[in-house]
């Protein structure tokens, strides 16, 4: 039990809905890790998993666990709170989907998706702040998860839908669907503190949003994906991604992710950077940088490293022969305080100094 103890990552207990032996979506409370309500899981709980893994819990159990916390402290009295809804809960009946209570026990969020419940909860683990994206390992993920159609009536099997809007129109209702994905909406899942989502469906569950971000109607942000704090997000924010406090993304900006296309590179834009309206980068960003609007840079595209003063320079800032500072940009990844830009008379792309560093209006950001 010591071991346990010692290497839970973190712990969930969540509502599962189920069709026909399938998973369609988990609903966890806020995950909990290294606190006295974990431990008193593993101790009072021996079925409890002893590596990732998850198990289906009673009532009971969640009785005797609340009992243990007859008093508790300041910190553990919302949660307590939760337990006891957890522990009230009376499935409904007639219901097209299976109800249940799931327990999550996460140890090493490095390994890959064994389960749809294993999914949402590190999903959950992303959107609650409780891990950066990357902390958790998603690989997996689209194996496990089930295809839903997402509608007013919960999540639904895609092939029944044709029979539960017919029934739906008999009985005087109506069904509305969403979406049809492996991922649901953010929104209908976690309101993360201090954020702005200006449209729903355009971020999903598994999204990190740092306090003071604000997507606007035309931004997307993927799961494992996101900001750390203060961001303007009007473009596209892809898996794997995530950018630093006061960053603007523009209207129609992209972010070059690594889920398909062949990309590998992991790309993530620091503070205090600026990308343009329908700009776009297959590279990292440092600290203060600005790519202009309409310019996408991707890592083999070739880009000359010119001084304020538009003199070839090499990548330790030394003046050279013209010719001679024409790199690709991957080499320039990561570097700070960098202006890329297009020369509109020869079509050069160019990378120089940025001596003007965005500021963001805090009157946006005060969520």
């Amino acid at each position: 039990m010591e071991k346990q103890l010692d290497t839970l990552w973190a712990l969930g207990i969540g509502f599962r809905r189920r069709r026909c032996q399938l998973t369609l979506d988990v609903t966890f409370a806020e995950p909990q890790k290294g606190t006295r309500i974990s431990n008193a899981f593993l101790e009072l709980y021996p079925d409890l998993p002893s590596q990732n893994g998850f198990v289906s819990v009673n009532s009971e159990l969640l009785k005797k666990i609340i009992r243990h916390f007859v008093q508790a402290e300041e910190g553990e009295l919302s949660f307590i709170r939760v337990l006891e809804q957890f522990a009230g809960y009376r499935p409904p009946k007639d219901s097209y989907q299976e109800t249940d209570i799931v327990l999550m026990a996460l140890y090493d969020p490095k390994q890959s998706v064994e389960s749809a419940e294993e999914a949402y909860f590190k999903l959950h683990c992303l959107s609650y702040r409780f891990a950066k994206p990357h902390d958790v390992s998603m690989d997996g993920a689209f194996d496990k998860l089930t295809n839903v159609a997402w509608s007013n009536q919960g999540p639904l099997l895609p092939e029944d839908v044709p029979q539960i809007r017919w029934d739906s129109l008999c009985r005087g209702e109506s069904l509305q669907i969403t979406h049809v994905d492996k991922f649901p909406y953010l929104v209908n899942y976690h309101l993360p503190e201090g954020v702005r989502i200006v449209s729903g469906s355009q971020v999903r569950l598994g999204a990190h949003l740092g306090h003071g971000t604000t997507v606007m109607p035309a931004g997307y942000v993927n799961f494992n994906a996101g900001s750390s704090g203060n961001a303007m997000i009007e473009g596209r924010v892809s898996a794997g991604v995530f950018i630093g406090d006061d960053t603007d993304i523009g209207g129609g900006a992209s972010i070059m992710g690594t889920l398909s296309g062949g990309n590998e590179h992991v790309i993530s834009v620091a503070e205090n950077c600026l990308l343009g309206a329908n700009s776009g980068i297959g590279i990292s960003l440092g600290k203060g940088c600005t790519v202009e609007a309409g310019l996408y840079i991707t890592a083999g595209m070739k880009v000359s490293l010119v001084d304020e003063e538009n003199q070839a320079i090499n990548l330790e800032g030394e003046r050279v022969e013209e010719g001679q500072n024409v790199f690709k940009a991957m080499k320039l990844s990561g570097r700070e305080y960098r202006l890329f830009i297009r020369d509109s008379r020869t079509g050069q792309i160019l990378c120089k100094p940025n001596r003007k560093i965005i500021e963001l209006n805090k009157s946006l950001h005060a969520n």
